[in-house]
């Protein structure tokens, strides 16, 4: 099975033995991945905004602060912090990752408001995100491909 949009209109392909019943049913199921998958991919910096909120209350107790935080055109980096001024930036080209990878990206970044180098202090904050290995890894094997 599989499915696409072509044209505003979603393609369903199926088995043509599939009953019409069950074809249904997965012309609804795809219909939400697709439109999913669509909303990820619309940079909003309210989305980020409320994300960093719930990463802050979830692994810094809510202490930190920031000045700024949004999504930015970047090239070769995923993300910054200018931890003099408290402006976070999120590459554009990360709204379209899952949701835990993006959390990745805005913790790491978050916890450079704390630290401003890649020590062991900073590493600490970091992993305090459960899925930071599997993010890295998930975010190294995307840049191998590129």
């Amino acid at each position: 099975m599989a499915a696409r949009l072509r044209s505003g209109v979603l393609e369903l392909l199926v088995p043509a033995t599939m009953p019409h019943a069950e074809r249904e049913h997965w012309a609804q199921v795809m219909s939400r991945r697709l439109q999913r998958r669509a909303e990820r991919s619309r940079p909003s910096d309210e989305r980020l905004l409320d994300r960093a909120r719930k990463l802050n209350q979830r692994h810094f107790e809510g202490r930190l602060r920031w000045t700024s935080i949004g999504f930015a055109d970047m090239e070769r980096l995923w993300g910054s912090c200018t931890f003099t001024e408290g402006a976070v930036r999120i590459a554009r080209r990360a709204a379209s990752l899952p949701d835990w990878v993006l959390d990745y990206l805005l913790m790491h970044e978050l916890a450079h408001l704390v630290h401003s180098d890649h020590g062991a202090d900073f590493h600490e904050l970091e992993n305090r995100y459960p899925l930071t290995e599997r993010a890295k890894g998930y975010l190294l094997a995307l840049d191998a491909m590129a």
